[in-house]
C-alpha cells in the first residue's frame, strides 16, 4: 500500500521472526502516548514468549497478529483475538497501534481494513469490538470511519498519573 508520503506499507501476519521486533515496538510505543494499557517498557512479554504466541496464532483461522512494515521497520501492529468459547466465538476483539512518527499517513486505516477483511473472510466472526480512551479523538474518528458505533462506556477505566479516563466501547457488526 502506498502511503500519503509515498512510502510503501506491507501488512502481513506476524511470523516467528518478528517476535523480538514486536516486543521492541510495543515497549517503544507504550511511551509515545497514554492511549495504551501500558507505558514505556511496560510490555512484559519476552521475545521467546512472543514467538510462542505468534506460533499459536498462525494455527488459527479466526485470530491473528498483523504487522505493518515500511522496508524492514515495524510501524504498526494489529491484533484480532477470538475466544475459543463457543458462546462468544462469533465475536473478536481488535487492537491497533502505530508508531508515532507515522501518525497521519493512513496506516491505521490500512491496518483496520486488513483486520476487518480477515474477520469477514474467516467465516466465523460476526462482531468486532474494541475499547478506546475517551480523549483519543483521532482513533475514535478512525473507528467511526470504519463503521464502528459506540455501545457503552467503562467509567474511570484508565488511571494515568492520578487522572481517570473513560473507555469508550465500540462495535462493528459484519
Amino acid at each position: 500500500m502506498r502511503l500519503k508520503n509515498d512510502m510503501i506499507l506491507q501488512i502481513n501476519k506476524a511470523a516467528k521472526g518478528d517476535a523480538a521486533g514486536i516486543v521492541e515496538f510495543l515497549n517503544l510505543i507504550g511511551g509515545e502516548s497514554d492511549n495504551l494499557l501500558f507505558g514505556a517498557n511496560g510490555f512484559q512479554m519476552t521475545a521467546e514468549a512472543e514467538e510462542i504466541f505468534i506460533e499459536n496464532l498462525l494455527e488459527s483461522d479466526v485470530s491473528a497478529l498483523l504487522v505493518g512494515k515500511i522496508e524492514d521497520e515495524i510501524v504498526c501492529v494489529g491484533s484480532i483475538m477470538t475466544s475459543p468459547r463457543e458462546r462468544i466465538s462469533h465475536q473478536a476483539e481488535l487492537s491497533i497501534s502505530v508508531k508515532k512518527k507515522y501518525w497521519g499517513l493512513g496506516i491505521g486505516t490500512y491496518l483496520m481494513e486488513a483486520m476487518i477483511s480477515f474477520a469477514k473472510r474467516n467465516g466465523q466472526t460476526e462482531i468486532l469490538h474494541l475499547g478506546v480512551k475517551n480523549d483519543n479523538i483521532n482513533a475514535i474518528n478512525l473507528y467511526k470511519k470504519m463503521g464502528f458505533h459506540e455501545v457503552g462506556i467503562h467509567k474511570n477505566f484508565f488511571k494515568i498519573e492520578g487522572n481517570y479516563y473513560d473507555e469508550i466501547l465500540m462495535d462493528l457488526y459484519l
